[in-house]
């Protein structure tokens, strides 16, 4: 038999101060992919591979990165959700909708779940909690999250003078050099902005209790690196137990971006759920 690509377009939303670049790859019910801080749309290149021959993956770059723009004073994180709406609204997918998440885009997939409540199939929030504020988790995790700030800013530090971004981390800089270089490159191509600046701007926006999402009325799956140092991995499991219908699968000997590092796991943790819950 002769084998067919899934069929693949790509496309330019107008926003009032922005301009969002988004591709569309395959057929079936949507999965929007949200990138993080390290990103743009090709992170999801083998998530788009994997999902593309039984749905319609749509990958897309936040404003500000690469091919996004954004205003002369950089993105603003608290437009990502209604950019999103945008996105879902042009392409008529608002309906039939599931989000797969990376760090920085937990916020966008979780302000637009709160946004349009019951209207998500399912969240994904890889290495993320989103703008739920980790400080308002239960205890005892929320004891763990002031020696972990400290030890991962000095393991962050440490990597950058070793020329590894701590956003992959030491473990694929050492077993998937080929995979680092890739990310590096990804990493390079969103330029004219201060990155430190909108992590800034995220934290101000992390503020939600973690019991709020409950009323997003979805799915919720967390999938926490063990090994990240960006973002507290045990988070998840002390959310997860206040929001219904919410679940953690972790990923071992992972750093923050798991999808890109172990995307074989991230991708059958992640189609499990969907069958699990329906979606």
């Amino acid at each position: 038999m002769t084998f067919t690509a899934p069929p693949r377009r790509a496309g330019w939303i107008e926003r009032p101060d922005a301009r969002i670049r988004y591709e569309v790859t395959g057929e079936g019910p949507a999965i929007v992919f949200a990138h993080g801080l390290g990103g743009n749309l090709m992170s999801w290149w083998q998530q788009v591979a994997h999902f593309a021959t039984r749905y319609t993956c749509v990958a897309f770059s936040h404003r500000g990165f690469f091919p996004s723009t954004a205003p002369a004073e950089g993105p603003d994180p608290a437009a990502y959700a209604a950019d999103l709406a945008a996105l879902v609204d042009e392409l008529g997918i608002a309906d039939d909708l599931r989000i797969v998440c990376q760090s920085m885009g937990g916020w966008t997939g979780v302000e637009y779940a709160l946004m349009r409540p019951g209207r998500v199939k399912a969240l994904v929030l890889g290495s993320t909690t989103g703008s739920l504020d980790a400080r308002q988790m239960r205890e005892p995790e929320r004891s763990r999250l002031e020696p972990w700030k400290q030890e991962s800013a000095a393991a962050r530090v440490a990597l950058l003078k070793r020329n590894i971004l701590p956003s992959y981390g030491a473990r694929m800089a050492e077993e998937q050099p080929a995979l680092s270089q890739l990310y590096n490159h990804v990493y390079g191509l969103t330029q004219g902005f201060d990155r430190e600046a909108v992590r800034a701007r995220l934290d101000a926006l992390r503020s939600r209790p973690p019991e709020s999402l409950a009323a997003a009325k979805c799915p919720v799956l967390f999938v926490p690196p063990e090994e990240d140092i960006v973002l507290p991995p045990f988070a998840a499991a002390a959310m997860a137990p206040v929001i219904p219908g919410a679940k953690v699968v972790p990923i071992p000997k992972a750093g923050h971006s798991a999808q890109f590092e172990r995307a074989a796991e991230f991708n059958a943790i992640v189609d499990a759920f969907f069958a699990e819950v329906g979606a």
